[in-house]
């Protein structure tokens, strides 16, 4: 595929952001450790429900894959963000720049998919609660993971396939912290035209339709939480939801303005903030509200966190 690209580019500097100055190791030192913090989230959200029997739950399997995507997602980037941050720049080779800017489509169109597939299971379990086990099987779950990884997959091979006809020519600096979709086309010396078309086309089933099915899905949800007798159930339930809603905004919102609004080069400072909202903070904070908020969860680690204490003891089970 790459052979195509009939370039004189051999590599691409980052720029990340500059003129940190005095700013530069108190954010290189902000952004590791929430690195950190969203590798031991996510890894701890993906051992917790492998290990736990109570945790086998199609909610709980489709958060464990929520998890995997926000580890996948961070370790391709921030590694090259901390890089920009304490090296003012960062250098990635052709290749291994394209390379990344696949595999972060390929995230960020699955995300895409798992966050509408995870509404519908709330739907379904609100809403139809006495056909849930039998509508939410385990074969369906994992049809619905793999049907999700499939239509991501199509997508990024389709903008690869157009990709690897541009060419890139004297310019080679991406005023970015990773390789992303417009900061690449600006660079590149052929007519994109018809990527920027397919872009948009296909901003119509990765995100809108999504957007579309979890509208629906937390109106109908909203509806039956109305029906609850309990004021203090139906604040619960609330509270929960809109939490939800909070961080399904965040992520859809931040991609629109991306990747569907077109971008104006004065506003590069903006997209560089607006992509750390769905690659950094997103990340970060999905653990928090849907899986270490949930009763089950925690009650499975305080388990974990008890036989820890009681090991000197010779009391572990």
């Amino acid at each position: 595929m790459f052979m195509k690209n009939q370039t004189l580019v051999s590599e691409f500097v980052l720029l990340g952001f500059q003129n940190l100055h005095n700013f530069k190791i108190p954010l290189f030192s902000l952004f590791l450790l929430i690195y950190i913090m969203i590798i031991c989230e996510n890894v701890l959200i993906i051992v917790l429900v492998s290990s736990s029997q109570n945790l086998q739950s199609p909610m709980y399997f489709f958060l464990q894959q929520l998890s995997a995507c926000d580890f996948l997602q961070s370790t391709i980037i921030v590694p090259i963000l901390l890089q920009t941050v304490i090296n003012e720049g960062a250098t990635l080779y052709f290749v291994g720049c394209l390379v990344q800017f696949y595999f972060i489509s390929l995230t960020e169109a699955f995300e895409c998919f798992l966050l509408a597939v995870m509404s519908y299971d709330r739907y379904v379990a609100i809403c139809i609660p006495l056909r849930y086990s039998s509508i939410m099987s385990h074969r369906v779950c994992v049809t619905l993971i793999f049907v999700s990884w499939l239509l991501s997959l199509i997508a990024v091979l389709i903008i690869a396939k157009i990709m690897a006809t541009l060419q890139f020519c004297h310019q080679n600096i991406i005023n970015h912290f990773f390789c992303d979709f417009f900061p690449l086309l600006e660079l590149s010396c052929s007519d994109t035209f018809l990527m920027q078309i397919t872009i948009t086309l296909q901003s119509i089933p990765v995100v809108f339709l999504p957007i579309l099915l979890i509208t629906v899905s937390y109106m109908c949800i909203a509806h039956a939480i109305l029906k609850i007798v309990s004021n203090t159930g139906r604040q619960k339930a609330f509270s929960t939801c809109s939490s939800h809603l909070a961080v399904v905004s965040l992520f859809y919102g931040a991609l629109t303005a991306i990747y569907v609004i077109p971008p104006r080069k004065e506003s590069q400072t903006i997209s560089k903030v607006l992509s750390l909202l769905y690659t950094v903070v997103t990340p970060l904070v999905n653990p928090l509200i849907y899986s270490l908020r949930s009763k089950d969860i925690r009650d499975v680690l305080q388990r974990i966190l008890n036989r820890l204490h009681q090991a000197p003891r010779g009391q572990i089970y």
